[in-house]
């Protein structure tokens, strides 16, 4: 195997062909112009005839695009989606993809603002394998020194809901209520201000379809405005 396809080309999709380019030569698709000489962006019929192929597009746009592939890929391929959400995607994928496709569902946990300073994980869950490509993809990103955590897509959306989901929420939050920087900061505000500054620089379309697309979001939600409500409640009591 010395040749992969990424489909999507946005911020993350960029990353992702830095992290390939290291093992494998890679092709590009994505519906907008790739303007940089060292990508090769081609075709979406030719971007399928890679045997794998990952995909990097936003989570709204995921239902179409499987949709669409269902009456254009086929053969031996396997399918490795990098969504922020798990069970969206995973459904999308073995409902629409023939049986002869495998499915990887990953989720790494960094980009292109967050991959220095969180380090270096990735969720993994298999899917599909009768091509037998899981290991394989397993033990590449482990080699690049990536932590492989292998869980559901059911299970990494319950969790996710509280962390990424949460993060992401109050970092907005903050965003509109406003801070300023002072000369007495504390170390809390300060990291406040971190916060803000590595949540909002994801587009707000990437926000959202974090908080739609995952199941359990909205319960997160609920109970946060309900802690929110107790503590002030409490404050006023005194």
């Amino acid at each position: 195997m010395n040749r992969v396809s990424i489909i999507g080309f946005g911020r993350f999709g960029n990353m992702l062909h830095q992290l390939l380019v290291k093992g494998f030569e890679v092709d590009v698709f994505d519906i907008k112009p790739v303007n940089q000489s060292d990508v090769n962006a081609i075709s979406l019929e030719d971007v399928l005839k890679n045997d794998t192929i990952f995909i990097a597009v936003p989570i709204r746009d995921f239902s179409g695009l499987m949709k669409d592939l269902s009456t254009k890929i086929n053969g031996k391929k396997t399918l490795i989606d990098v969504c922020s959400v798990k069970v969206h995607p995973k459904q999308m994928m073995l409902e629409h993809l023939p049986e002869q496709i495998d499915i990887i569902a990953t989720h790494p946990l960094f980009g292109p603002d967050s991959l220095q300073e969180r380090g270096s994980v990735m969720t993994m869950e298999k899917v599909r394998d009768t091509h037998d490509r899981y290991e394989f993809w397993k033990a590449y990103f482990e080699s690049q020194n990536i932590t492989i955590e292998e869980i559901s897509a059911e299970e990494h959306d319950i969790m996710a809901a509280r962390s990424q989901g949460l993060t992401h929420l109050v970092g907005r939050v903050i965003d509109d209520f406003g801070t300023q920087q002072t000369n007495i900061d504390t170390v809390g505000y300060k990291a406040l201000h971190k916060l803000v500054n590595q949540t909002c620089n994801d587009s707000w379309e990437l926000f959202e379809d974090i908080q739609k697309y995952n199941p359990y979001t909205q319960k997160m939600i609920v109970e946060l405005n309900e802690s929110f409500k107790k503590i002030v409640d409490r404050l006023g009591d005194n």
